[in-house]
């Protein structure tokens, strides 16, 4: 909306003059603290699934889906926010998806089947899917275009903390209590959510919601985006364990995730009252916006669960001590966050987004380099704290400039567009990462074992170093030749898997090079640009 336009008629005016009774900063506290309360939950149950497969009487490969109900679900609803809210209005839609989000946390804390826990979950990843993009709606209308990057920094810290802090926090319940507590915790959480909404939360002028447009759902648009949600997650988690397309099961649902998919981007484009709008990516700004926030999602989930991983698979460590590894990484973005939210008022978007992926690419080639088994916890923290430092800029950045030359009554499509492809790359490039971990250590196992055979003099003489240890051990002579090859083979092991996760990282280098100049394929802004402008393209 330009200038002119705002000066010329008095209602608009009123309209861009209009803000929330309550002081802005609570209304944001009180959205991020649900909001933090549902992306928490999409990590926290990983570690606990030992111990629910165990305990509900289903396999390992059974409890995965207690994973996958909730982040099919979750990705369904993300995009429905702006049809809800339209509804109902977005305050009651919020604290809609509060109640369903609590009380199915109760359900899924004293579910006593496997089938009875899936449903609950699916219950509560649906009423998850509104809470993320209502929330970020509720901020950029609450504060004035000008301000919506500090804003927009505490809902990042939200964003990205959760996730890294759900596997400790998670680990640590289920290890001292039960895994029925990471459901219970979030019922007085929910509570207090519940009831600072309703007393601070407001719904801004030109929302007008009419119980006319529930009879207006895109149901078309709503079967073929679950059908094909939940057909690329079963492939992207069934993926590596069914040999990717050596397997039929794999063929199917990828089959049907491509079909499904393009019929959805054609049905939404051309329906009247579509459940994504679709046509928003006619603005060049929010297309390149939404593909760096995937890569963003991706890039964030990606590195949350391989260095754990690797500190666990290779180095030994305990799941709470992993996470503790990680834990550096949220103390600077406590730091980081408030300072990027600065910094959006005062310098370009597009430079901000530049800048943070070269500082992935350096972060993450200092990882590769610097990754092998004599890794100290201290130096993994460190890693840890370098790969985050980029995330605040970016983040702000582009979920700020997401929001650039759109009209304002689009805000709940936006955020919930934007969040739904964040949620997407994660699952993405947590499958590929993983699969590309799998490989590579295959690769790098089958180029060690030219040097592991009987004519080598080194092999030979470290069988010879090992069996003398052994032998003159516990073990005994019979027992020390055995060992000593056993031993060797984990050393052969514990190394291309190793080599396998800086393979890994550098792909993460390069990707993040080729983002910086797609970066500046966004227009510039003037960040200081006044509120009846919105903001200023040059």
């Amino acid at each position: 909306m330009t200038a002119s336009a705002v000066a010329a008629d008095p209602k608009l005016i009123a309209l861009e003059k209009w803000r929330p009774k309550t002081n802005p900063w609570l209304i944001a506290a009180v959205v991020a603290m649900a909001a933090f309360m549902e992306v928490l939950d999409t990590s926290i149950a990983n570690v606990a699934l030992p111990h629910i497969a165990g305990n509900l009487g289903a396999s390992q490969d059974e409890s995965t889906w207690v994973l996958t109900a909730y982040l099919v679900s979750n990705a369904v609803v993300l995009p429905m926010g702006g049809w809800a809210a339209s509804v109902i209005g977005r305050k009651r839609f919020f604290m809609l998806c509060i109640v369903i989000f609590t009380a199915s946390s109760f359900l899924c804390g004293i579910a006593t089947t496997l089938p009875l826990l899936l449903f609950f979950r699916v219950i509560q990843g649906a009423g998850g899917g509104g809470l993320q993009p209502m929330a970020q709606a509720i901020m950029a209308d609450s504060f004035e275009p000008s301000k919506r990057g500090l804003a927009f920094s505490l809902y990042g810290l939200v964003a990205v903390l959760a996730p890294s802090i759900g596997p400790t926090l998670g680990g640590w319940i289920t290890d001292n209590y039960s895994w029925h507590w990471i459901f219970y915790i979030n019922i007085p959480v929910g509570l207090l959510a519940l009831f600072l909404t309703q007393r601070l939360v407001e719904d801004p002028p030109w929302s007008n919601p009419d119980r006319k447009n529930f009879f207006r759902l895109d149901y078309v648009g709503v079967s073929l985006l679950a059908i094909s949600m939940g057909a690329l997650q079963i492939t992207l988690d069934k993926g590596e364990e069914k040999d990717w397309f050596g397997s039929h099961f794999i063929v199917c649902f990828a089959v049907t995730f491509v079909i499904s998919f393009i019929v959805l981007i054609a049905w939404e484009w051309y329906s009247k009252n579509p459940v994504m709008d679709l046509k928003l990516y006619k603005n060049s700004n929010f297309a390149i916006c939404s593909f760096l926030m995937l890569l963003t999602g991706g890039l964030l989930n990606a590195t949350t669960v391989l260095l754990p991983q690797f500190l666990q698979a290779e180095l030994g460590y305990t799941a709470t001590l992993a996470g503790l590894a990680l834990s550096g990484g949220g103390l600077a973005l406590l730091v980081l966050f408030p300072l990027s939210g600065q910094l959006v008022t005062r310098v370009p978007a597009r430079n901000l987004i530049a800048m943070g992926f070269a500082i992935f690419a350096v972060a993450y080639y200092v990882t590769a380099t610097k990754l092998n088994l004599g890794l100290s916890f201290g130096a993994s923290g460190w890693l840890r704290v370098i790969q985050v430092v980029a995330l605040p800029f970016i983040f702000i950045s582009v979920t700020t400039a997401a929001y650039f030359g759109l009209p304002r009554e689009k805000s709940n499509q936006v955020a919930g567009l934007i969040n739904f492809v964040r949620n997407i790359g994660g699952s993405i490039l947590i499958s590929l990462t993983n699969a590309m971990v799998v490989e590579r250590g295959q690769f790098h196992q089958n180029q060690l074992l030219k040097y592991v055979i009987p004519t080598s003099p080194n092999y030979q003489n470290q069988i010879r170093a090992l069996t003398g240890s052994f032998s003159a051990g516990a073990a005994g002579p019979g027992n020390a030749g055995r060992l000593a090859q056993g031993t060797i083979y984990n050393q052969l092991i514990q190394q291309s898997q190793t080599l396998a996760y800086i393979d890994v990282f550098y792909v993460l280098c390069a990707v993040s090079i080729l983002m910086v100049p797609l970066s500046f394929l966004l227009k510039k802004n003037n960040p200081r640009a006044g509120a009846a402008a919105e903001i200023r393209l040059e």
